[in-house]
């Protein structure tokens, strides 16, 4: 495709001489450019991207696209909002992607990552070839790889969903965060279906307010379109339990689902009963009932499960089949997940790293301990600071036991983000403050004893700390593990 072909897509750009260079690649970052690139600058918070265009020519880039103006040799295209162009030009130049195949946006503050995955796997075993993408990883068919973000820039999305259809894939599965919604990453992609989880607090350190935090998750749903077509349904998926959803109704031209626990709606679980090896409840859907025993624990593990029913069931597949998928899933990587090494006592690592997510673990936990609970928790650092002393309060309540550490304090001092913390705490809590992490986690193994329960929250998934400028090699789960075997090992 030519220079100019390519930018005809434009309403407003002007060029810097007439040229029309061959595109064989679009790139923002200058360390991907090849020969025959067009370089994107995008004035980033740290970095700005204009600052690398010579860079980048001597890389083999024959354009670039910018908002300010450069002395270079190669043709410039300038418009007034590189990032807006940006998702244009990426949309044109992978041919539309989304437009071929399904694409189904999860939003919302907690559950995005085991919804979409739960809807992955009904929709595969189904025999359905899938595509996710999220804060674990990006699978393209059966490939995977690293993800930088939880949903990236336009660029690399068009990109990938591209090869997503050059593979054959049929329904792409994507969490949606809010920082992606207010930033545009997801400009030029055509949902089927939004689905929706909850909202709780977090992200105040970029959204300042939580009207404006909910605003940038209804966006998603505003973005479904306003027409109607039978070929290509759209539909909104919501929690019918959770505040939010009515503004999104209103935010949305699309057809609506509901599902939820407390109040009428068309997916809904009865008869909830949670133990320590799995939870058992009754759904109703659209006049249909079935019995359903996850191997997941806790409510929450509800609310993600009626959210991927809803949304295969609009995706046309029987209840019955939904169900025999959701009751072969042991968890999510991260996720409530259990640490066993053999011992009297039960290690628990959860992502939790928002005051709703680590209330509603601990709730959980409540469910069914027998002896007392140790909380592991920290904060992170260069993040909401008004979390901090809610979520130890909310640990200093539910839980016997607290220990505070680190999450990943980045570039601010461990030791302040505890004491923001600890002034959250309740009077009568019995609690301890360990900067370092791995003696966090192996103090409370130690001290745990039969019966009792230890929730190693924040990181989850996660096997890196990120301290000052450097990335370390840290995981709860192998930590844990550890902690647990030299135990055993001492005990002898």
């Amino acid at each position: 495709m030519t220079l100019n072909e390519l930018v005809c897509c434009l309403q407003q750009f002007s060029k810097s001489n007439s040229s029309n260079p061959v595109i064989n690649t679009i790139e923002m970052d200058s360390r991907q450019v090849k020969d025959g690139s067009l370089f994107i600058c995008i004035e980033g918070y740290t970095v700005d991207g204009h600052d690398f265009a010579h860079q980048a020519i001597e890389k083999g880039a024959v354009a670039i696209l910018a908002e300010k103006q450069l002395d270079v040799d190669v043709p410039v295209v300038y418009v007034k909002d590189t990032k807006r162009a940006m998702a244009v030009i990426s949309n044109v130049f992978y041919d539309h992607p989304t437009t071929k195949l399904s694409l189904i946006g999860v939003t919302g503050t907690n559950g995005k990552t085991t919804t979409t995955h739960l809807i992955d796997k009904i929709l595969m075993d189904a025999r359905v070839k899938t595509g996710l993408i999220g804060t674990m990883y990006m699978k393209i068919a059966n490939e995977k790889v690293e993800a930088k973000n939880t949903t990236p820039e336009s660029i690399s999305l068009q990109q990938s969903f591209r090869k997503m259809v050059d593979q054959g894939v049929e329904t792409a599965i994507m969490e949606v965060s809010s920082h992606a919604l207010h930033l545009g990453r997801v400009r030029g992609c055509d949902f089927n279906i939004a689905v929706f989880t909850n909202l709780s607090q977090d992200h105040l350190d970029y959204h300042e307010t939580m009207d404006a935090y909910r605003h940038a998750k209804g966006l998603l749903f505003a973005q479904l379109g306003n027409t109607y077509c039978h070929k290509q349904r759209k539909i909104a998926v919501l929690n019918v339990d959770d505040p939010a959803s009515k503004e999104y109704e209103k935010m949305t031209a699309a057809q609506i689902v509901t599902y939820g626990i407390e109040h009428e709606c068309d997916v809904i679980a009865k008869n909830i009963k949670i133990t320590a090896q799995g939870t058992y409840f009754e759904v109703e859907a659209f006049g249909e009932k079935q019995s359903v025993q996850l191997k997941m624990i806790g409510k929450f593990s509800v609310y993600n499960a009626l959210a991927a029913m809803a949304t295969c069931l609009v995706d046309g597949l029987p209840l019955d089949d939904i169900i025999k998928s959701l009751q072969t899933v042991d968890g999510v990587s991260g996720r409530f997940e259990l640490v066993d090494e053999g011992q009297p006592f039960t290690v628990i690592v959860d992502y939790a790293h928002t005051p709703d997510s680590l209330e509603n673990v601990l709730l959980t936990v409540r469910e069914f301990v027998q002896g007392e609970v140790y909380v592991v928790v920290g904060c992170g650092g260069d993040r909401d600071k008004t979390k901090r002393p809610i979520m130890a309060k909310i640990a200093s309540e539910l839980g016997d036991h607290v220990i505070l550490t680190s999450d990943n304090p980045r570039s601010e001092e461990p030791l302040q983000i505890i004491k923001d913390m600890e002034e959250g705490l309740t009077e009568e809590c019995s609690h301890i403050s360990i900067v370092d992490r791995k003696k966090a986690i192996t103090h409370a193994v130690e001290r745990a004893n039969d019966n009792d329960v230890i929730v190693i929250a924040g990181k989850g998934h996660e096997t890196y700390q990120i301290i000052g400028g450097e990335t370390i090699f840290f995981d709860d789960r192998l930590v844990a593990s550890e902690a647990i075997k030299e135990r055993g090992s001492n005990e002898l």
